[in-house]
């Protein structure tokens, strides 16, 4: 059978236990450790039959295999992350056996090294900020006895809008300055649609901030610091993450 190699992250040589148990894309398959000079890449055999470039693209396009990958994937760098500084690489990386890992590797190896250096001893944390939606709900009010009484109803409707959006976006900026100041570096994420927050919530802030680890307390205790200080939009807290917003190395291997 021709194997592909799948590799889910790139780190450094690690003394202490691997971690062990993870079934990968394919359970059938170790999971491994591939030395490639001072780094080590994370590897897993696959078919090439499941793997090759058509049968990928029909994988990815299903929408329950798709997320199976990117689940196991996931399981994958976050188990190696726990243990040691970690560059994820991107879902579906593939090469034609390991010396083209290493050969990768080997090109990229100055950025790789340099990016596990900045990572080392800290972690992702997502924030997200929302501002709840006024709901819908018309009551009839009496007829204005003028249309300018009209207009100054409608008008005073469309100012209290724009005030609470005001209200959120500013508090929004407050939450992020807060956590850029406990953080290392901090990426701004496109914020989510309706299809995804829902209808009664606007997504306003999607962000994402590299902390040391030391400070994972610190950044909880300030928002929930801000939860009491900013009752105009809700915050949420996700993380530890491994790296992923934070892992730019130049070139994709």
């Amino acid at each position: 059978m021709t194997v592909l190699t799948y590799t889910y992250a790139v780190c450094r040589p690690h003394g202490g236990p691997a971690p062990t148990g993870l079934a990968g894309l394919d359970p059938g398959s170790p999971v491994r450790t591939l030395p490639a000079g001072p780094l080590t890449a994370v590897v897993q055999d696959v078919s090439a039959s499941d793997y090759a470039e058509e049968a990928l693209r029909r994988r990815l396009s299903d929408r329950a295999e798709l997320e199976r990958c990117a689940r196991a994937h996931h399981e994958v760098i976050t188990a190696v992350a726990s243990v040691t500084a970690t560059v994820p690489l991107p879902l579906a990386t593939l090469y034609r056996g390991d010396a083209r890992v290493r050969e990768a590797l080997r090109s990229q190896q100055t950025a790789f090294l340099a990016a596990l250096d900045r990572l080392a001893g800290r972690a992702e944390w997502g924030v997200k900020v929302y501002a709840p939606t006024a709901p819908v709900t018309p009551t009839p009010d009496p007829a204005p006895r003028t249309g300018r009484a009209y207009l100054d109803r409608v008008r005073n409707r469309h100012q209290g809008r724009e005030q609470r959006q005001s209200a959120a976006l500013q508090a929004a900026e407050r939450v992020d300055a807060a956590v850029q100041s406990l953080a290392v570096a901090a990426r701004r994420l496109r914020p989510h649609g309706p299809e995804v927050t829902g209808p009664h919530r606007t997504h306003i802030l999607n962000a994402a901030y590299l902390l040391d680890t030391a400070r994972a307390r610190e950044l909880r205790a300030a928002l929930t610091s801000l939860r009491g200080d900013e009752p105009a939009v809700e915050i949420e807290l996700s993380g530890p993450w491994a790296p992923y917003s934070f892992t730019d190395t130049g070139t994709a291997p």
